[in-house]
């Protein structure tokens, strides 16, 4: 099986009001406008992480040992319902039930939710807005360094305590540093982190490494 390659994407070209080109990603000098946050006017610019995450799902599919659902029941993966339609929605999940599976929802935004193990989600792009200026290159990095951090075991999931009340953590670990955190922005309910905390207990060093697909080198 060959290495994972990103499909290649045809370059694209936004013009903005005054008939320029926008170069994405070095828009701003210092602090951005007011006006850009919580504003997109090209939200398309994210189509390709669409792209990336298909071909990650046929990458995994066809290297690792692992069951696939396509389909719109997966969606309950996640801690809250997507604020956008979602088109596709794809579970792949590890036989081996010591391994985190991965669950790739794709929004109308267009963007990609990337529910991991039991208790995170990862949003891409985190934000979108004008302000924030991310390109989608930046963001499929961060989505294949995210799956593929949890495909080699460098990925671990917790149930602590934050401000005397239950709270889920996290910790990713890349080549080049790690990330952590804990459930902000959507609240893990009590129920899943109940279900999830003995689970968690019983992977002190973090979910482990995907196996191979039989086969497969």
């Amino acid at each position: 099986m060959s290495p994972y390659t990103r499909p290649s994407i045809a370059p694209q070209v936004f013009i903005d009001a005054a008939g320029q080109v926008i170069d994405y990603g070095n828009r701003w000098e210092g602090s951005p406008p007011t006006e850009a946050y919580s504003v997109t006017v090209h939200p398309e610019r994210y189509a390709p992480l669409h792209t990336v995450a298909a071909a990650l799902i046929d990458h995994l599919r066809l290297t690792y040992d692992v069951e696939i659902d396509d389909g719109p029941h997966v969606v309950a993966d996640l801690l809250a319902p997507p604020s956008w339609e979602v088109p596709r929605a794809v579970r792949v999940r590890p036989r081996e039930p010591d391994c985190a599976g991965l669950t790739f929802v794709f929004t109308a935004f267009p963007g990609l939710l990337l529910h991991a193990g039991l208790l995170h989600d990862f949003p891409f792009p985190l934000c979108g807005c004008d302000a924030c200026d991310t390109p989608w290159q930046r963001e499929a990095d961060e989505l294949e360094e995210h799956v593929f951090a949890v495909v080699s075991g460098n990925y671990s999931e917790s149930v602590g305590r934050r401000d005397a009340e239950a709270a889920a953590w996290y910790q990713v670990r890349y080549p080049t540093g790690s990330s952590g955190g804990f459930s902000n922005a959507v609240p893990v309910p009590a129920e899943r982190l109940a279900a999830a905390e003995p689970i968690l207990r019983s992977l002190p060093s973090g979910w482990r490494a995907w196996p191979r697909r039989a086969g497969a080198e």
